[in-house]
């Protein structure tokens, strides 16, 4: 049974499978010279990566209806803002879902602290750090 703590993770995973197997090309400086880090655009395994959002939409919220068209929105990058946030949502949700476990069981909450030291070093990572260089391509 899928419950509403595992959509986010549902939503993460297939689309970073599609991005990382599809995605075109990203402006990443927004010069104008995309990058390419999907499989069907030449890289392997190894070499093959998610872009970042494009330096020039900066740290603005791009979801998909901001744009102007799917070509776009690919091409700025989208795919990387959308894989970030669903997977900070999705494992914030995780480490409810943790201390909904432990108090049905009777436990004290100790898994859901110690989840917590990742669950803040992705937000770190993935949030905080782009924040304070100006934009998700500066961050990574």
């Amino acid at each position: 049974m899928v419950r509403c703590f595992d959509d986010p993770y549902l939503i993460d995973r297939n689309f970073c499978i599609i991005a990382f197997i599809a995605a075109p090309p990203v402006d990443i400086d927004g010069i104008r010279e995309p990058v390419s880090g999907s499989l069907l655009y030449g890289n392997n395994i190894i070499s093959g990566a998610i872009i970042p959002t494009s330096a020039a939409i900066g740290l603005h919220f791009y979801p998909i209806w901001e744009a102007a068209s799917v070509d776009e929105w690919l091409y700025n990058g989208g795919p990387y803002e959308l894989i970030v946030l669903h997977f900070l949502l999705g494992v914030a949700c995780y480490m409810g879902r943790e201390w909904e476990l432990s108090f049905r069981l009777g436990m004290r909450p100790w898994i859901d602290v110690a989840y917590s030291a990742p669950v803040a070093a992705a937000t770190a990572v993935f949030l905080i750090y782009p924040i304070g260089q100006g934009s998700f391509s500066d961050g990574m």
